[in-house]
């Protein structure tokens, strides 16, 4: 049985494999046919300083598809760093032309800043899970470019692992967001604006929360003097896991198997209140979800 299972794995990941290069191909055949329209590279111009925004202008530099013309911030202190680099400034009204304005500043800020900015028809985009594409100003061309991913300034991401989620109001606009995910190395998925919202909303609960609960583990190994490093190769196999299997499919553990006697021991062994709580809400939702009974 277990052969088989082996080589039905095996054959499916080479299937899967095809796909992603039959995929890949054709996103290139794209990419090249905007370019050879156009006839020159994409110009975009970086408003915000954030880690969206720093990581969008590495990979942006590192591109020879893409031309960063200009980065904004209010505060030019905080992009000094870049000043050799690229054109940066602090004035509204110094902005270059530019093929796509893209707003990676904080959710409150995008509907102001794009009410502030001095331009008529340009494709003005922000890059926020949770914002409507609405809320960007009607005096411009509105479109979502929305990166699928978490972002720390010290880590360092590949693109190829940082779906695009593409919004726009004219299909033209569209395709030219396609190709700036695409020089990027980027899958891509038109989304409207009620789907990204669903899928930040996801997003929080298997990053945000599951991030949160490594902290956790994080605080409890050290204080009993434990080695969380030991639980790395764990926390790697549960995120592989799913990549096959359904969440629901690949639950395991004492609350799934309805063993009260370890999970009385865990709570015994801790002495958080707030760690407490947050273990009987986990084991109570997870023991509804496979018919279990209620601590």
């Amino acid at each position: 049985m277990a052969k088989r299972v082996f080589i039905y794995n095996h054959s499916r990941n080479q299937q899967h494999e095809k796909q992603q290069y039959a995929i890949k191909n054709e996103n290139h055949k794209l990419l090249t046919a905007y370019l050879h329209y156009f006839c020159k590279m994409i110009s975009v111009i970086l408003f915000g300083a954030g880690n969206v925004a720093s990581h969008l202008y590495n990979a942006f530099a590192s591109s020879s598809e893409i031309e960063v013309s200009q980065w904004y911030h209010r505060d030019l202190s905080k992009l000094q760093v870049y000043k050799n680099k690229v054109a940066i400034t602090d004035n509204l009204n110094a902005l270059k032309d530019a093929d796509i304005y893209i707003l990676a500043v904080a959710d409150d800020a995008v509907a102001p800043l794009s009410e502030a900015l001095p331009l008529n028809g340009k494709l003005v985009v922000h890059t926020s899970g949770s914002v409507n594409i609405h809320d960007l100003d009607r005096k411009h061309k509105r479109g979502v470019f929305y990166p699928l991913q978490t972002f720390s300034k010290t880590a360092k991401l590949s693109f190829e692992n940082v779906p695009f989620c593409i919004e726009t109001e004219d299909k033209k606009d569209y395709h030219i967001l396609k190709a700036l995910a695409l020089a990027l190395g980027s899958p891509v998925k038109k989304v409207n604006s009620d789907q990204r919202r669903v899928l930040h909303l996801a997003a929080v609960f298997v990053n945000n929360f599951t991030n949160q609960l490594y902290r956790i583990g994080h605080e409890i190994t050290e204080s009993q003097a434990a080695e969380f490093d030991m639980l790395k190769p764990l926390i790697l196999e549960t995120a592989k896991k799913i990549q096959d299997t359904s969440p629901y499919a690949a639950q395991t553990g004492p609350a799934r198997r309805r063993d009260s006697k370890t999970i009385k021991k865990h709570l015994k062994q801790l002495d958080n209140d707030e760690h407490k709580s947050i273990y009987k809400l986990l084991t109570q939702s997870i023991q509804h979800t496979h018919g279990g009974k209620k601590l």
